[in-house]
Formats: structure tokens, sequence, C-alpha cells
């Protein structure tokens, strides 16, 4: 019997004659291949992850190919067109920088980050912001990568032990650390081709490296696409350098939240680790969808194209379809909550520090908080990349209850104290309903002698 439900075809079967192993993989590739396909899988543009292995020039504990995804991430950003960054563009970038980073200094304890300085790195076009952030969203990502490939390595011990260890079985398998890293590859490469085409979606909207509230520079600093922000700003009757200061306010305003507390960054991916842990491959699930799709396409052949996945009304398969994740455990669950009220404080501190160091020197303030809560609302990018990664949902109503809770801590201490916040244990979603009580939970009093 050959391994998994796949036959190497031309393998010969003759007693005292080693099997060729590159040619079960090579074949097992392509029928894997179609059989993805016909469960839904549109391969269509991925990176072969088979080519490297037999090639000799895998990657040691790469789980996310890097190549990949920027790979993928530019085709995407090129179809959409590109406008190299012009001399007009870093002269209002770098104009908007130097009037924000002093509104800033009144508006935030957290100094100035070492990157504001000239427009050429302030600035960045499309393409660039995906060579820029790449290694950030690897850093980000990797965990989730990960605990599918781990879900993959306890799939094969379940299906190993099942097996039949007889000495004619063994003949025709291949080896499980074999047939274990061609899987990991491959669904390294269908994560990376995914997180590509988020990415190169997100270099479209996004208006800065910050926009989506992840830690992806290293070191922290701030950096707007100009395009973007043109984009962002038409219809608009506001003046542009409005616009562009109000933006380099929360671009500036997020690095520096980023430069002075590293801490966020191993928080966010221990979260996301901690969401990958708990994934685990459900065959039943992919048996149930997959014989419901083909009961329909037999019902209905036109209802399925292999071709066009996007508008396939038989049968897809995501990562956030039920497949690999068909009920999230509590671990999950507590993991993605972190991570929803943590990008919600960011989201939150950003708009009023933004808005602080604004004042009623930006005459259109309030105009530029609405526009962006209600182009966020519609269609915020941190919410459209976790929802497709991860299945979670940002909640724009969280972020507006974290604006208004860092407003109030403000109020009743100072900008230094809220800023210290960041520094201790963090708000929890219902803390940000009751300010005060957060505060007189987390403040230690003078006077210690009535504790004894």
């Amino acid at each position: 019997m050959s391994p998994f439900g796949f036959t190497p075809d031309g393998t010969p079967d003759e007693p005292g004659k080693e099997p060729d192993f590159n040619a079960m993989m090579r074949a097992m590739q392509e029928q894997m291949k179609e059989q993805f396909e016909k469960l839904g899988i549109n391969t269509t543009g991925f990176v072969n992850p088979f080519a490297n292995i037999f090639g000799g020039q895998a990657q040691a504990g790469e789980v996310l190919p890097q190549a990949t995804v920027r790979e993928t991430a530019k085709k995407f950003v090129s179809a959409q067109g590109l406008s190299p960054l012009g001399t007009k563009d870093l002269s209002v970038v770098e104009n908007a920088f130097e009037i924000a980073e002093i509104w800033l200094n009144e508006a935030t304890s957290f100094p100035a980050t070492s990157g504001s300085g000239s427009a050429t790195s302030l600035a960045a076009s499309r393409a660039d912001w995906v060579d820029i952030t790449l290694a950030g969203w690897q850093r980000t990502m990797e965990p989730l990568a990960a605990g599918l490939a781990s879900a993959i390595s306890a799939l094969l011990d379940e299906a190993v032990a099942g097996q039949s260890e007889s000495a004619e079985d063994a003949a025709n398998q291949a080896p499980i650390e074999m047939i274990t890293t061609i899987l990991r590859s491959f669904i390294g490469t269908m994560i990376a081709t995914q997180l590509g085409q988020s990415i190169g979606a997100l270099a479209t909207e996004v208006t800065g490296a910050h926009d989506v509230g992840l830690p992806l520079l290293d070191p922290a600093k701030p950096l707007v696409i100009p395009e973007n922000i043109e984009k962002w700003s038409t219809d608009l009757e506001i003046p542009k350098s409005e616009v562009f200061i109000y933006h380099a306010l929360r671009e500036g305003a997020v690095a520096r939240l980023f430069a002075h507390n590293p801490w966020l960054v191993s928080y966010m991916q221990s979260s996301i680790a901690e969401y990958g842990k708990g994934i685990h491959i459900d065959i039943d699930a992919i048996q149930r969808q997959a014989e419901s799709a083909f009961e329909n396409m037999q019902m209905d052949p036109t209802n399925f194209d292999p071709s066009n996945m996007d508008q396939n009304n038989a049968f897809t398969l995501n990562l956030d379809a039920g497949v690999f994740t068909p009920e999230d455990s509590p671990s999950q669950k507590i993991a993605l909550a972190k991570l929803e009220t943590v990008l919600a404080l960011i989201e939150g501190w950003a708009d009023e520090v933004t808005t602080l160091a604004a004042g009623d020197r930006l005459p259109s303030i309030q105009a530029l908080r609405e526009t962006f809560r209600r182009r966020r609302a519609a269609s915020a990018p941190a919410e459209k990349l976790f929802s497709t990664m991860l299945g979670l949902k940002v909640s724009p109503k969280l972020s507006r209850e974290a604006s208004a809770f860092w407003s109030k801590i403000r109020e009743i201490k100072d900008v230094a104290q809220r800023d210290q916040i960041w520094g201790g244990l963090l708000p929890t979603a219902e803390d940000l309903l009751a300010p005060e009580n957060f505060l007189n939970s987390t403040t230690i009093p003078d006077d210690l002698s009535g504790l004894i």
C-alpha cells in the first residue's frame, strides 16, 4: 500500500531493489496538487514547495517561506499599479513630520524615535513598503505557520500509528520524515501565499508602516505611503497639508509607542503563538466539505470552477473556513481576546494622542477623525488581515472605547501617567468601560499602614 493514498507511479516493484524516493516524492507532488485543487484550493501562483527540497536548497527552520510572501505581495501590488516617489512627495512628507513631531512632544511622554530623520526615510512607495515591512510580517505570522506545521506532524503521527508495521508495507512507504517535510513545506507555502496576498492588498490601502497596529519595523520608526494618503484624501474637502499632518501624527505616535515599549512585540507574537499551538487539522471536516462539494458539483457542474475560487459557490478551503480549527479551544479564545484588546488599545491610544497633539491647530481634526473611523469600520486593514489569517474580528466599538479610556485617564491624571500604563498591567476590554475603577485597582496607596 502507498502512504496516505498517494500512488508513486512508475516505482518498480522488484524484490531487493530500493525504491526511487525522489520519483515517489515528485509523483506525490503532482497528486497532492491535484487533490488539493479538487478540494477547492487554488494552487495557481503557488511557489513550488517541493523544488527546494529536491534541489537541496531548503532553508532549515523556515516554516513560512519569506520569498513566497514577497513574490506574491509584489505581484499583487504590481497588478494594482505603482507610482514612484517624487520630489514633491518627499517635500510634503518632510514638512508634515516636522510639524507632527513637535506637536507630539506635547501629547505623549514617549520621545521621538531615532528614525525620524530625512524625507527619504519617512516615505515609501507601495512596493518599498512591502520590502521594508516584510521581516516584521515574518516575525509576526511565523507562529501561525509553525502551529499548522505542528498540526501536520500530529496528523502524520496518528496516521503512522494506525499503519501496519509489516516489512511488506514498510518497503512501499516513503520515509515519514520526508513526507513530513513535504507537507510542512506545502502548508507553509499555502500560508505564505495567503499572507502575501493580504500584504499586497494592504500595500494599496495603508497610509503608513504602523497603520495595521503591528510592530513591523525594527527599530520602530515612522513611515508613510504618500500615494495612499492621496488616495485616502480623495473627495475630502480638506486641505492636503492637514491630511498629511494628521497621518504623520498617527504614524509618529504609534512609532514612539513601539520604540519605547519593545515588550509589546513579544506580547503580540506570544498571543499569535498561543493561538497557533491550538490548531489541529480536522480530517472529518475536510471529508464532509469535500463530499458536500462533490454532491453540489454533480447536481450542478457549472457551480464549480477551480480556476476562479473567489467566485466558487460550491467549496472553498481557507484557513478560517473551519477545516484547520473548527472550533477555537479555550486557550485560543483567550489568545484572540488578548490580541483584539491590545490592537484596540493601540488604536485608541493613537487616536487620543493624535487628537490631543492636533488640538485647535488642525481645523479639520474632527472631520479627519470621523473619516478615519468610518473607513476603518467599513474596511479596517488589521481586521482584513486577522480575519483572513486567524478569523479575528477587531471591533471598531472596542477601539472607540479604548480611545475614550485613554482620554479619561489623561483627564484624571496626566499625559505621563497615562503613558505609564503601557509599562504595567494592561486594561482588559471590561476595564475600558470603567477607567476610574482601573486606576483604583492598579494604584498603590501612598499610605500602606492600613494594609498591615
